[in-house]
């Protein structure tokens, strides 16, 4: 029985004006809490968010400096808010439980919840999911860091059977009643160090997506990291994915799995998941499509329709016999690792941003067998530089302009130039979309470059 009541009748402080905030100011005021909007931006930039919520009651302060001291019994706060916040050590002090917006949003949301976490891949796999469900008569909508907030969905869909919730290691941070009837982990590599500090502490935060599962519920681990299982507890179906092991297992053109005594096949081939970097994954949603009922053709199908999208591994021109290829929201070394991976034609990468990690020797040797030159750009240029260098060729560029110009002046017919950066964004561009915008237009501004291109 989910604990709806606790979240009723309270003076509620939301902590950040951005999407999810809104979102759950406007599940709480339904539910009828006072709520207050903090926000330390100025005034003058949350005119849009008081218009979204013009006449719903909700009190909308910015420029805040310090928690007020108002009677507040319960605080939502954004994913963005580290623990160690000064606002969130102001309601630890004050005794005012905190809970973060999906778990706000759970906690009303009326139907299953088929969840998925991972160090990269969530967002494709999420909108794989619910376009596959949805066509397969069982409606979905994606939700959390894809899609919509969990709180939108439970006011704006709450007729729908499915919600596909991405699901981020700070948003687990966050959760502390997160059921979901499915849930994956796709994988876990190094990232977001820079906020977890440890390797160990970044786990542990993904590992909470299944700490509340319980009979009947699916988790889905990769094959050969059976540790991982202790972390679901007792009763959940524990089923693993892989390459060449686990229950859902990839092969080229297809996935095989076995529930019980029965195998299972799922056609692949063809589809932008046909390939050694992905087949884990297709692996892994195989599974959790056939734990959500679906039956192997309509997984096929799912996959067969499913087109990348925006800013992942995306073909956006191609200009002199060169391809261009936008891959920023490879904001990891890991992510920028399996770009190289996918990419046919020798490479000439552009890299670099605002580090979230510090091993940079990880990619080296894809660096030295797959890449002829990289161009880095942003913060990070002096540490990849003196750690790529002795690998492959280095130039540094300082921006995305220099670097696109440098490199397509030095490319030649059949290479590949991408824009892989292994690093966030947010040195230079407010995120890795405007990022990626950039790089396109640049891109296009190259002499009769096409931006239509089959990926």
């Amino acid at each position: 029985m989910k604990a709806c009541q606790a979240y009723r009748n309270q003076y509620a402080c939301v902590l950040g004006a951005g999407v999810s905030g809104v979102a759950a100011a406007r599940l709480l005021r339904a539910q009828g809490n006072r709520v207050m909007l903090l926000d330390a931006a100025p005034e003058a930039r949350l005119e849009g968010v008081r218009a979204r919520l013009a006449g719903l009651g909700v009190d909308v302060a910015g420029g805040v400096a310090a928690l007020p001291p108002e009677p507040f019994t319960l605080c939502v706060a954004s994913p963005a808010f580290e623990a160690e916040h000064p606002w969130l050590r102001a309601c630890a002090a004050r005794g005012i439980p905190v809970v973060g917006e999906m778990e706000l949003g759970f906690v009303f949301w009326p139907g299953k919840i088929l969840a998925i976490t991972g160090s990269k891949g969530k967002t494709s796999a999420v909108k794989l999911a619910a376009d596959a469900l949805t066509a397969a008569g069982q409606p979905a909508t994606p939700a959390g860091n894809y899609g919509i907030p969990l709180s939108a969905c439970v006011l704006d869909q709450p007729g729908l059977p499915w919600a596909v919730v991405e699901i981020s290691s700070f948003q687990l941070e966050q959760v502390e009643t997160f059921k979901p009837a499915v849930a994956v982990l796709l994988n876990l590599q190094a990232d977001h160090l820079d906020r977890h500090h440890t390797m160990e502490a970044y786990t542990r935060a993904k590992l909470r997506l299944f700490a509340r599962q319980g009979r009947g519920d699916v988790a889905l681990l990769p094959a050969g990291q059976s540790s991982l299982a202790a972390a679901c507890p007792g009763g959940v179906s524990v089923q693993t994915f892989g390459a060449g092991a686990g229950d859902w297992c990839y092969t080229p053109g297809r996935v095989a799995g076995r529930v019980g005594a029965v195998p299972i096949e799922v056609a692949l081939a063809g589809t932008w998941y046909d390939n050694p970097v992905l087949g884990e994954a297709a692996a892994a949603l195989a599974g959790a499509l056939h734990a959500c009922g679906l039956e192997p053709a309509q997984i096929a199908a799912g996959f067969a329709a499913f087109r990348p999208l925006a800013h992942r591994m995306q073909r956006v021109g191609r200009h002199r016999g060169v391809v261009y290829i936008d891959d920023s929201k490879a904001t990891s070394l890991a992510a920028l690792g399996a770009a190289l991976r996918m990419t046919r034609e020798p490479v000439r990468l552009i890299a670099g941003g605002r580090l979230k990690e510090t091993d940079l020797e990880t990619v080296k040797e894809l660096l030295t067998t797959r890449v002829k030159k990289v161009y880095l750009i942003g913060e990070s240029t002096r540490s990849l530089r003196e750690a790529w260098t002795p690998a492959v060729p280095c130039a540094a560029c300082g921006d995305l302009e220099r670097a696109v110009a440098m490199a397509a002046a030095e490319a030649e017919a059949g290479d590949a130039v991408i824009l892989s950066p292994g690093c966030a964004s947010f040195d230079q561009f407010e995120g890795y979309r405007q990022r990626g915008e950039c790089f396109t237009r640049l891109v296009q501004a190259l002499s009769g470059a096409s931006t239509a291109m089959p990926t």
